[in-house]
C-alpha cells in the first residue's frame, strides 16, 4: 500500500542487554518498519537519530567527569551518592544529553535484582535483616565475610531508616533511561561482592575485625539528607575517604581502591570503538569512537580518574588470600573461648536450676519422704 510505504520509520524501543563486559552492539529493528529497508538501512537510519539526537557539546551536571580513550571514545563518569534524589536526576540528564553507546553501573551480578526492584519492596528488604539472609551470606561468603556483610546491610538499613530512601536509586534510573536509548547496552561494572568482602576480610587482623565489627554494631548516629548530598562534595568525601584510611588502611585498599582498578577496566572495556554494519562484505569496515556513561559512587572518581591511563591488571586482584596462620589461631582461640565461656554458662545455670528446684517446699517435702523412708543403718 501506497500510505505504508511513505509511514515514517519508528524509533526502536531497545530494552538494555545486561551484560558484565563489552561486546559488540547487535541492533533490534522492531516488527512494523518499512519492508523495503534492508536491516543495515534501518540501523543506519536509527544511529542517524541518535547522532542527532547526542548533544555536541552537552551541559552536564557538576558531578559528571569526562575521560578520552585512545582511540577517541568518551567516557562520562557520573558521580553519586546512593541515597540521593539529586544523584538520579543527573543521571538521568546525562544519558538523556549525550546518548550512549553502553551504560556502565557500580554493581555485579549479585546485586542486580535492584535493578527491577520498586522503591517500596527495596524500602522493606533494606530494613529486614533475618536468620535466613545471615544464612544465605555466611554460604555464599564464609562465616567470616558474610558476617561482615550483614553489618555492613545493618549500615545500609539505618540510613535507610534515616531516610525514608532506598539505595541504588541512580542505578535504576540509569536502567530506565538507557531503554529510551537505541542500542544502548547496559554493563555491570564492579567486581563480584563475595571477592571483595573475602579479600577484605583476609586483609584485616583479627583485632582489626573485631573493632571494624564493634563499630559497626554501635552505629547509631542520625543522619539527615543534607548530610547525604554535602558527600557530593569532594572535599568533603576525601576528608572521611582519609579519616577511614588512617583506621583501616588494608580496608580501604580492598573495598575501595581495588574496585576503583576494576571499575577502571570495565570502563576501558565498554569504550570500545563501534563498526557499523556493512550492505555486503566488499564494503569498507567503518568504525566510529563510542560513548559511555559511568554510573559509580562519588568516592571512585578519583581513582577511575588515576587509573585511566595506566596499565591494569585485574587477575590479582580476583584471588582470593589464604588466611594467615596469625588469623587461624586467632581464630581457633576465639572458638575455644566460646565454647568454654558456653560450657560453663550451661553448668552454671544448670546448678542454679537445681538450686532454686531444691528450694521449693514441694520438693523439700519430698526429699523429707525419701529420707525417712529411706533404712537407716
Amino acid at each position: 500500500m501506497e500510505g505504508q510505504d511513505e509511514q515514517p520509520l519508528r524509533e526502536a524501543s531497545t530494552e538494555p542487554i545486561v551484560t558484565s563486559g563489552g561486546s559488540e552492539v547487535v541492533p533490534r529493528v522492531l516488527p512494523g518498519e518499512p519492508q523495503n529497508l534492508s536491516d543495515v538501512d534501518a540501523f543506519r537510519l536509527l544511529l542517524e537519530m541518535k547522532l542527532k539526537r547526542r548533544q555536541e557539546r552537552p551541559e552536564l551536571p557538576r558531578t559528571v567527569t569526562e575521560l578520552v580513550a585512545e582511540d577517541g571514545s568518551r567516557v562520562y563518569v557520573v558521580g553519586t551518592a546512593h541515597f540521593s534524589d539529586d544523584s538520579k536526576k543527573d543521571v538521568a540528564k546525562t544519558i538523556r544529553e549525550v546518548q550512549p553507546d553502553v551504560v556502565v553501573v557500580e554493581l555485579c551480578q549479585y546485586r542486580v535484582s535492584m535493578l527491577k526492584m520498586d522503591e517500596r519492596t527495596l524500602l522493606r528488604e533494606a530494613k529486614e535483616i533475618s536468620l535466613e539472609k545471615l544464612q544465605q551470606a555466611v554460604r555464599q561468603n564464609g562465616v567470616m565475610s558474610g558476617l561482615m556483610q550483614m553489618l555492613l546491610l545493618k549500615v545500609s538499613a539505618h540510613i535507610t531508616e534515616q531516610l525514608g530512601m532506598a539505595p541504588g536509586g541512580e542505578f535504576r534510573e540509569a536502567f530506565k533511561e538507557a531503554s529510551k536509548v537505541p542500542f544502548c547496552k547496559f554493563h555491570l561494572g564492579d567486581r563480584p561482592i563475595p571477592v571483595t568482602f573475602k579479600r577484605a576480610i583476609a586483609a584485616l587482623s583479627f583485632w582489626q575485625k573485631i573493632k571494624l565489627a564493634w563499630g559497626l554494631c554501635f552505629l547509631s548516629d542520625p543522619i539527615s539528607k543534607d548530610d547525604v548530598e554535602r558527600c557530593k562534595q569532594k572535599d568533603l568525601l576525601e576528608q572521611m575517604m582519609a579519616e577511614m584510611i588512617g583506621e583501616f588502611p588494608d580496608l580501604h585498599r580492598t573495598i575501595v581502591s581495588e574496585r576503583d582498578i576494576y571499575l577502571t577496566y570495565m570502563l576501558r572495556q565498554a569504550a570500545r570503538r563501534l563498526e557499523l554494519p556493512r550492505a555486503s562484505d566488499a564494503e569498507p569496515r567503518k568504525c566510529v569512537p563510542s560513548v559511555v556513561v559511568g554510573v559509580v559512587g562519588m568516592g571512585h572518581v578519583p581513582g577511575i580518574e588515576k587509573n585511566w591511563t595506566t596499565d591494569l591488571n585485574i587477575q590479582e586482584i580476583m584471588t582470593v588470600p589464604p588466611p594467615s596462620v596469625s588469623s587461624r589461631v586467632s581464630w581457633l582461640a576465639v572458638k575455644a573461648t566460646f565454647l568454654g565461656l558456653l560450657g560453663y554458662g550451661l553448668y552454671w545455670m544448670g546448678r542454679r536450676a537445681s538450686s532454686l528446684v531444691l528450694s521449693l517446699p514441694a520438693a523439700q517435702y519430698c526429699l523429707q519422704r525419701a529420707s525417712e523412708a529411706w533404712p537407716h543403718k
